[in-house]
């Protein structure tokens, strides 16, 4: 038996603790000792069940890029890791440390749409649209255990190399709650497939998930594009077989991350913290030092977007530094007419709701 397995196992009573606590709560809102809000203008909540890694932010961008082109679409975010509280519009000014690295991604990349933080997404939503009445609707941003409203539609995610049925409960394993929520999604998309997905692969993993008929499951996967440096975005440049990297990242996995650097550049390096953390002093000498130590001229440092949000706080450094950090930008893709289907059921959603 692994050591893995026997943490797990000596983590169970606390994990069956968490759960109850979870199910017990879940209870109260199902029952209506808690209430569950509804609002008068579409919703989608973007979600999982697992701790980070499921690919939120892409899914999130996704969605936006898309439905701006038809409906005002806004975004709604807790903000995890920010240093204020309440409701807070997000700006382009803003920095991580007061509206959180995925909503200053987001408003980055789209400064037209609205977007906000709040820790009260029942509070946040009627806030967000008296701030920005044109809005027609509203993405939560990971908000599938935020019971406290009731979305409109709800949409799942699960990872393709860790998908929820396979995991555990917290702290024995990375779900945050019972398995038995994926009950509550409209929408299971399963993410970070490989590139060749098979017809197999797909059916095997519908049948572990086993969804009822009302559910739909579609399959995603990252395309990676052109690297920018962060200081200068202008400067651009791509991935080669001549380059050896250390990539700087926080956040929840980068497994298919490093898969795709692996088979893109000569060697890669890692120096990896916790999911959300916002880089020290020390944490910068020591990237430094670790990117010093890299074996040939030809190097270069790569971090994610969200990553690029919170080392940016660091600009005077890397500047002095002269630190060669590039970002590597990562867009959803579906999978055969996955994307096709996927948009109907949006669309039908929202004209349902129009009706």
């Amino acid at each position: 038996m692994s050591d893995d397995i026997v943490i797990r196992i000596l983590l169970l009573p606390l994990a069956l603790l968490y759960g109850i606590g979870v199910m017990l709560r879940n209870i109260l809102y199902r029952i209506g000792v808690l209430r569950s809000v509804r609002f008068d203008l579409p919703v989608i909540s973007v979600g999982n069940i697992s701790v980070g890694g499921t690919g939120k932010s892409p899914h999130i961008e996704y969605l936006v890029r898309w439905l701006n082109a038809y409906v005002h679409v806004a975004v709604l975010s807790r903000g995890y890791g920010r240093k204020t509280m309440g409701f807070q519009p997000v700006t382009i000014m803003d920095t991580a440390e007061s509206v959180g690295d995925e909503p200053l991604q987001f408003k980055r990349k789209f400064p037209e749409v609205p977007i906000a933080v709040g820790e009260s997404r029942a509070l946040g939503v009627p806030e967000l649209v008296k701030r920005a009445p044109e809005t027609q609707c509203v993405l939560l941003d990971d908000a599938f255990q935020h019971l406290a409203i009731t979305p409109g539609l709800n949409v799942l995610l699960t990872e393709f190399g860790r998908p929820f049925t396979r995991d555990w409960l917290l702290p024995a394993g990375r779900l945050r709650e019972w398995r038995a929520g994926y009950r509550r999604a409209d929408v299971i998309i399963v993410t970070k497939c490989p590139d060749d997905l098979s017809a197999r692969q797909r059916h095997d993993m519908i049948m572990a998930i086993d969804p009822f008929p009302r559910q739909h499951i579609f399959f995603s996967r990252y395309t990676y594009g052109e690297m920018f440096e962060l200081l200068r975005p202008d400067v651009r440049r791509s991935l080669d077989l001549n380059t050896d990297v250390l990539l700087v990242s926080a956040i929840a996995n980068t497994d298919y991350l490093l898969h795709h650097l692996g088979t893109s550049v000569r060697s890669v390096q890692t120096l990896e913290f916790s999911d959300h953390h916002l880089f020290t002093e020390i944490d910068m000498l020591e990237m430094k030092r670790r990117f010093d130590s890299l074996p040939s001229a030809e190097k270069i440092i790569v971090t994610t977007e969200k990553d690029a949000t919170r080392l940016e706080l660091h600009q005077e450094f890397i500047w002095k530094n002269q630190l060669p950090i590039f970002v590597l930008p990562a867009t959803v893709g579906f999978f055969d007419h996955d994307e096709a289907e996927f948009q109907d059921v949006v669309r039908k959603f929202l004209m349902e709701f129009k009706a």
